[in-house]
């Protein structure tokens, strides 16, 4: 699985100040990868959410996607 650009440790993600809500998202993995890199994009910058995108689209599985999220973003 693709990483991003930038190292987390286990216990925090790679940008742990872009807070983003999944809990009562549609779980369409398209969704989810929508709403990561739009935070990013709003909160840090395009290449943080091109490098997010680029990374879920590399993904096996939804399950991928979703740790993906969470170890680039605060996810609740």
């Amino acid at each position: 699985m693709p990483t991003p650009t930038t190292d987390a440790t286990p216990d925090q993600p790679t940008h742990p100040h872009v807070h983003v809500r999944l809990i009562g998202v549609n779980g369409n993995v398209f969704v989810i990868i929508g709403t990561v890199a739009r935070a990013l994009r709003q909160q840090v910058n395009a290449d943080a959410a091109k490098a997010f995108t680029d990374a879920a689209y590399g993904c096996d599985s939804y399950d991928q996607v979703l740790t993906l999220a969470m170890t680039t973003v605060d996810v609740t």
